[in-house]
This record gives C-alpha cells, structure tokens and sequence, in this order.
C-alpha cells in the first residue's frame, strides 16, 4: 500500500509499504479520507518524538476485513474512527472516561495511522463507529481530533451557555470548529488570529466579531467588545502568547479551555499568572478528545445538519501534498483545514 512515511524532522515520503496485519480483535479498514491535522504537523516539525512513521489520526473508510471475535462489522461497512481510542479495561474505561484510557490507543501514534491506504484497528468494536449515509467520508474526517475535541470542550468542560461571551484564539482547524459549536449553541463568539483568510472563515463559521492580533492588542479589544471581559477564552494554537492572552482576556469568574499542545519553544511548559487567577476565581480547564458514549451526539448533530464540519475545508489534497501543507502551517500561511483523498 502507499503511505506517507514520516523518515526525520521535516521529511515526509510517500513509499510502498506493507499493509497492517489484524488480530482476532482487529478491523482493516480502507482509507478513504484523512485529515491533515496540526498535531501531526507537530510531528513533522520536530515537537514530538516519530513513535509511529506512518501517522494520521482524522480518518474514516470501508472495512475491508475483520478479525474472528469482530460483532458489529462487517465488510463494506462505512466507519469513522474516533481518535481517542481504548482498550476498556483501565479505571478511566470503566468510569465512562474512554478518552483518557491509560492504553492510549491512538491510531499513528500506537499503530499505523491514516496517511496509510489501510489502517488496522485494534479492538474494532469499541474503536470503530458505523458512518450515517448522509455523511460523506470527506466531511467524516474533517470531524477529526479538531471538531471531536472542541465539541467536548466547549459542551462538556466548560459547560458554554446561550449568551455567553467566547473568545478563541487561533483560527485553524481546532479554532474554527470551536467557533461554529460554541455559535450553534447561541454563544456570542470573537475569532482572533493573524491570517485575514481565517477570519473570514471564522465569520463565515459563525464568529461575531474577528480581530487581527498583527494590528490590534488583543486583550484590549476583546474587553471593549465584551464591556469587561469574556466568560470563555479558548488557545487553540498552543503558544505562550495566545495561552496568555485568552486568560487575560477573561472576566472575573471567567474560564479558560486549553486545547492547543505546546511547541518545543514552550517545550510543554507555559508559565501563567496565578495571582492574578486566583484574586479573579478564572478557572484553567483542558480538553482531549471526547468520551466514545459522546460521540453519537457529536454524529447526530452533524448528520442533521446543525453542525457543518465540510464548510471549514479548503480543499481535497493528495497524500503527496500533505508536506507541502505542513510548511504552510509552519508558516501560518493555511487557511482553513485540509482533507486527504487521494491515495493514488
């Protein structure tokens, strides 16, 4: 099969490479649509280490063949694969909390992922889920880790209410989904980024207001916006200065979610102003994924068109061109989100 392979810092090659092999347990599944996702241009770039050549963690294809021990797959099937897998036998499995299984199934992390034309799946009937057929496969991978994980930030761990105020710092893939949940959910919703294409897409998506952070301080802008300040601040990008702009940005009471990973600059530490936190009550919240019994909400509302993840993709790529992609994110340079369907 053809695979991007992930050979150094900065080297993607697309070669032919052996398809994966399943267990009793397992599901192949044909590649039909894979997300280019920033964490995977972290990868690229050097932030964290090459476990796995062959990433890819926003996908979703046919089951092509399924292990003996398999009930709830078939061949020709239609799947997505959630990218927060689990194994169902640690504590956080048992209390509901798939997502932070101690197992850490992620697919091109803990197998091979979907920059491959097969993945294996291990343990397919917890971490396969069937496709609606008004979803396409396209837009299934544009759920990605980016919609899946906003969806349970935004709906779970901080709780957003109708008319509350939210600003998300970083208009990519994470950000933009953001922006159209916390809007569908009646939020009135500030976009900030440096790129003005991603600010109109973030209007588009359903942002309020936009702020170009090269031409306005941000913070100051948000609090004349908000008249004192939001009630929800989001750094979907990861970098010391939107993590501290977005808790500056907050209100007394406020909450931060923390979406975006660090880069080898911050090398997963962020100093934050405590002091200043803590006199204020802002609350510091994380997000990973979503919980697998979340899911089929998550599906639901996209199937029924209240959700729209297609309209945040920029374009259908091939897998010779997800490199390309990763140098424009290096540069701050892509607009939008990009899905790979091409494999030939």
């Amino acid at each position: 099969m053809k695979a991007l392979v992930i050979e150094d810092v900065k080297k993607a090659v697309v070669k032919e490479v052996p398809p994966p092999e399943i267990d009793q347990d397992g599901i192949l599944i044909k590649t039909m649509a894979n997300g280019v996702c920033r964490s995977d241009w972290h990868v690229w770039v050097g932030d964290h280490g090459i476990i796995q050549p062959i990433i890819g963690h926003e996908f979703a294809g046919i089951v092509e063949e399924v292990g003996s021990n398999v009930k709830n797959f078939k061949r020709g099937d239609r799947v997505i694969v959630p990218f927060s897998g689990s194994d169902g036998t640690c504590p956080h499995c048992i209390a509901g909390n798939t997502h932070l299984c101690e197992s850490f199934l992620v697919p091109g992390t803990a197998y091979q992922g979907g920059y491959g034309e097969y993945v294996g799946v291990p343990k397919g009937d917890r971490n396969a889920i069937h496709l609606p057929e008004s979803l396409n496969y396209a837009d299934a991978a544009a759920l990605g880790c980016r919609f899946m994980t906003a969806y349970h930030g935004i709906v779970d761990r901080v709780n957003v209410l109708p008319g509350e105020k939210v600003v998300v710092y970083g208009c990519g893939g994470i950000g933009l989904s953001t922006i159209q949940i916390a809007s569908s959910m009646g939020a009135y919703v500030i976009g900030v980024d440096i790129n003005e294409g991603n600010l109109e897409l973030a209007k588009k998506l359903g942002a309020d207001s936009v702020i170009n952070s090269k031409h306005l301080n941000p913070v100051e802008a948000v609090k004349e916006l908000t008249k004192g300040g939001a009630d929800v601040s989001v750094d979907a990008l990861g970098i010391t200065e939107t993590c501290l702009n977005g808790i500056n940005s907050l209100r007394k009471g406020g909450r931060h979610l923390q979406v975006g990973v660090t880069t080898k600059k911050e090398g997963g530490f962020i100093p934050i102003p405590i002091d200043e936190m803590v006199i204020s009550e802002k609350s510091f919240i994380t997000t990973l994924g979503i919980p697998a019994f979340r899911f089929p909400s998550l599906l639901e509302q996209v199937a029924t068109g209240k959700l729209d993840p297609s309209k945040m993709v920029s374009g259908h790529i091939k897998l010779s061109e997800v490199e390309r992609i990763f140098k424009d994110m290096s540069d701050f340079k892509t607009t939008g989100t990009f899905v790979v369907t091409d494999y030939s």
